[in-house]
């Protein structure tokens, strides 16, 4: 069964990314990627561009739908709902091929989410430097992971 990502990934996505309706250069190297909306980059993404907030949400919308057929594509463990938003959060930022290649996922397959959500906070650099934004997005991802569905 193919899981999307609830009212509640996109939210704690929102809360993370914050929204710019104006490109900005990526925090770590001053330059590309050129990020806009809710942390969407891409080669469509250029220095100078505006979107609306209409624009903004369906990018986002688009973007974590992409993370969330990563994420149905490499576990293969039963996840809570919970547990599927805080990976697809997790995946739109570092990326699939990061995902594909983590510890995380591999404690994650082998049964270990506890081992899996202890290594969420390893996540924290960008361009070699710890980012305090990455280190509060961990914690908020961890947490989510971490937390029963509601019944």
């Amino acid at each position: 069964m193919s899981m999307q990502v609830s009212p509640a990934g996109v939210a704690l996505t929102k809360s993370v990314e914050g929204c710019s309706l104006h490109a900005y250069p990526d925090p770590a190297t001053g330059g590309a990627p050129w990020t806009i909306g809710y942390g969407h980059t891409g080669p469509d993404v250029k220095p100078g561009m505006t979107i609306t907030q209409t624009q903004a949400d369906s990018l986002l919308n688009t973007d974590l739908a992409r993370a969330g057929l990563v994420v149905n594509s490499l576990v293969h463990v039963y996840l809570t709902q919970n547990q599927f938003d805080a990976l697809a959060d997790f995946t739109y930022n570092v990326g699939a091929t990061n995902f594909r290649n983590s510890t995380l996922l591999r404690l994650l397959n082998s049964g270990d989410a506890k081992g899996a959500a202890d290594q969420f906070s390893r996540w924290n650099l960008a361009n070699n430097k710890v980012m305090p934004g990455l280190v509060k997005r961990r914690a908020a991802e961890r947490e989510l992971f971490l937390t029963p569905d509601a019944a």
